[in-house]
């Protein structure tokens, strides 16, 4: 993986024409950081990675990555996480490139807490999300009773990875994406499940009559 430096919002990142990823913004054609994280550009490209509500990767997780690294052996994943992570060749079902998202799971984490993992899988199309991966449990719910929720009343097929980050693929992907979004703000309040179930069926009913 290419170098990474902490800084703070404000903190100038590059000076270089470059794309903004996740958590950055320009100013004066300079670009600069939104939040306290670790900072990083690679290929073109200007990120932060938060160290506010990081994931810490764990054995077993399914997660969401990107990949900022392609090598003979496989792949360097960020998990926005201030951890590496890496996907051997053989666990990816067909052969990646820079940018591409996948899902995976954790299969070893070692002593600094950098990941090993396997049964990869690349997500084409869709839209990929960024959450606080401490409010994934909400999203998910007891049994995936919030997730089945949001798949059976949006027709939108969702994937979660422990580390905050969410893929969606279907034609009312935004309905869903802004019901997350909710469900993150809202995680700590009680009748959370009818709210939601409120403003999709709302925003459904919207959209048909618009289009009738």
């Amino acid at each position: 993986m290419s170098e990474r430096w902490l800084v703070v919002p404000g903190d100038l990142i590059t000076e270089e024409k470059v794309k903004l990823g996740p958590n950055v913004y320009v100013e004066g054609g300079k670009v600069y950081s939104k939040v306290v994280g670790l900072a990083e550009v690679k290929e073109g490209v200007a990120r932060v990675i938060p160290l506010e509500g990081r994931y810490i990767p764990r054995e077993g997780d399914p997660v969401i990555g990107i990949v900022v690294d392609v090598k003979i052996p496989g792949y360097d994943i960020d998990l926005n996480s201030p951890y590496k992570a890496f996907l051997p060749n053989e666990e990816l079902s067909e052969e990646a490139s820079y940018g591409d998202v996948i899902i995976a799971t954790v299969k070893r984490v070692d002593a600094v807490k950098n990941a090993l993992l396997e049964k990869g899988n690349i997500l084409r199309g869709g839209e990929l999300i960024t959450i606080n991966p401490k409010k994934i449990p909400r999203v998910i719910g007891k049994k995936r009773s919030m997730l089945n929720l949001l798949q059976t009343l949006t027709g939108v097929t969702i994937m979660v990875g422990a580390n905050g980050r969410i893929w969606l693929y279907g034609k009312n992907a935004d309905i869903a994406k802004e019901a997350i979004f909710k469900i993150e703000q809202e995680a700590h309040t009680s009748g959370l499940t009818d709210r939601i179930t409120k403003f999709i069926e709302e925003e459904m009913h919207g959209r048909r009559g618009n289009q009738a």
